[in-house]
């Protein structure tokens, strides 16, 4: 079984508390290390970044991590090296995300292949337009069992949704607002209101909340409306300061316990 069904297939009543950093920053090699630590410290999964030049949906934390990684230099090839060093090491499911462009200039089979090759679970391509998933991705990720991510926001249909949940497996991925990635401090009203109309809807696939996630308001929020929470700008922000995994992890544990 993928990884990442065995995952929420097992949880019960527990919430999950997911991880993005990108590769290949603060620095080139410490991949494998952040991901080991991760792991040893009790994060359910991982979201891998694919530093790229034109990152759209992303906040000036994560595109100034991409930047620094691509200066660092950091490719698909490089990336799948690392994973595949540390993937016996690995349990818990690894999801690679990044824009199409790269992805499709790699090959999207040669990807998939690579993925399974170095132990990775999943997907998240933001920009992926979903016919074009259908036709062109769905049937080569399935072939490597990979899982694809998709995302909905609160201007997202009910229609939408439910056609994406019927034609997705693993999770789905709530992004918290329209916005780019960012830190926030607390979710609205109207944020909460979304996060408890899609959960009424009784999906199929369970779903994970991010964005803005950095504090224990913005978390529980999260927590108690989805199966978990994604954190992205705030992890990336401790870790570019303090270039070392376990410290920044004390302080976003720190953090989002207040």
């Amino acid at each position: 079984m993928n990884k990442i069904n065995q995952l929420f297939a097992n949880r019960g009543d527990r919430k999950f508390l997911s991880l993005y950093f990108c590769a290949g920053s603060p620095t080139l090699d410490n991949t494998g290390d952040v991901i080991l630590t991760m792991q040893r410290r009790g994060i359910d999964f991982i979201e891998v970044g694919i530093p790229f030049s034109d990152p759209l949906a992303d906040g000036p934390v994560i595109q100034t991590a991409a930047t620094q990684a691509l200066k660092n230099g950091m490719s698909l090839k490089v990336l799948f090296a690392q994973l595949a060093a540390i993937k016996e090491k690995v349990s818990i499911p690894l999801i690679l995300m990044g824009y199409l462009n790269p992805i499709l200039h790699y090959g999207i089979e040669a990807f998939c292949q690579s993925c399974v090759d170095a132990g990775v679970s999943g997907m998240i391509i933001p920009d992926l337009p979903f016919k074009d998933y259908q036709e062109q991705v769905k049937p080569i990720a399935d072939k490597y069992d990979l899982r694809v991510i998709m995302l909905i926001t609160p201007e997202t249909s009910e229609e939408r949704i439910r056609f994406i949940d019927k034609n997705t497996d693993g999770f789905i991925y709530m992004v918290s607002s329209a916005a780019i990635t960012g830190a926030q401090k607390s979710f609205d009203e109207s944020k909460q209101e979304y996060f408890r109309r899609i959960d009424q809807m009784n999906l199929r696939n369970p779903r994970m909340i991010g964005f803005g996630i950095s504090n224990r308001q913005t978390l529980e929020a999260a927590q108690q409306n989805a199966a978990g929470a994604i954190i992205g700008s705030k992890f990336v922000t401790l870790l570019s300061e303090s270039k070392d995994a376990d410290e920044a992890l004390n302080k976003l544990f720190d953090a989002l316990a207040k």
